[in-house]
């Protein structure tokens, strides 16, 4: 489905973004492993070479745009060229009522999901158009959908790649760049992983926000993103699709 295709991957050294990365080397392209912990970053492209795919990993702070202007030349310079590009990193370190939300937490989670999917996309719509077309996948979250308690400035953040990659695509998909979002409902992360040890209930719990009565998993997303970034998906753009077995949709 990518085959020679050359992309990145954002946030890739764990959770949802190994599993992105995974699957688009899986699929054939020659992939840029990023993530703020080079470590991480490393890990996933060993796993990439090891399964007899094509990756590097790179670190990049995605809220510096320097960073990012330099993560997305090295893939032009590796490969010639950047076609794909999945947009994940995210952070969001503080959850309660918004009244008693610090501001500095605010501007924080608005940096790292927001201001930084802004950042990528900017530089990485530049080498797509140098490349004649492309296509990016930017994660949302479905608490951008309707809103969630507790969590405001992620779920704003989120609302904000929403318009962004519509924007996006509004502006750029004449000219050969398609731009969508995934959605992810509950995801089988190690974060969560590590709630579920330390709250053995909430596993029941998130497990019942989908209609389908189950936790998604990291490759469930990736599979979404996968097909958006191939030509399989070539008159799609400008769309939010939610993998969340249904969660979008409960009454």
């Amino acid at each position: 489905m990518l085959t020679d295709k050359a992309g990145l991957v954002t946030g890739a050294g764990r959770g949802i973004g190994r599993a992105i990365a995974r699957q688009m080397a899986a699929a054939g392209a020659r992939v840029l492993v990023s993530d703020i912990d080079l470590a991480s970053a490393e890990a996933t492209a060993e796993l990439i070479r090891r399964d007899g795919g094509t990756a590097e990993a790179r670190v990049c702070d995605v809220t510096d745009e320097a960073a990012v202007k330099a993560m997305v030349a090295e893939v032009v310079r590796l490969w010639g060229r950047l076609d794909l590009a999945c947009n994940n990193a995210a952070l969001s370190r503080n959850e309660g009522p918004l009244r008693h939300f610090a501001l500095e937490h605010f501007e924080e989670t608005i940096r790292y999901c927001l201001t930084s999917t802004m950042l990528c996309m900017k530089h990485e719509v530049n080498a797509m158009l140098d490349a004649g077309g492309g296509a990016i996948v930017n994660i949302s979250s479905n608490s951008s959908l309707r809103g969630q308690a507790n969590n405001a400035p992620y779920a704003a953040a989120k609302s904000g790649v929403n318009t962004l990659t519509q924007s996006g695509a509004a502006e750029y998909s004449g000219k050969g760049v398609r731009i969508n979002a995934v959605s992810p409902g509950v995801i089988r992360t190690p974060g969560l992983e590590k709630l579920f040890a330390e709250n053995p209930t909430m596993a029941d719990l998130l497990s019942r926000v989908a209609i389908m009565g189950r936790l998604g998993e990291p490759d469930e997303i990736a599979h979404a993103v996968v097909f958006l970034l191939s030509d399989r998906a070539s008159f799609i753009t400008g769309q939010i699709l939610s993998v969340d077995g249904g969660a979008a949709i409960r009454g």
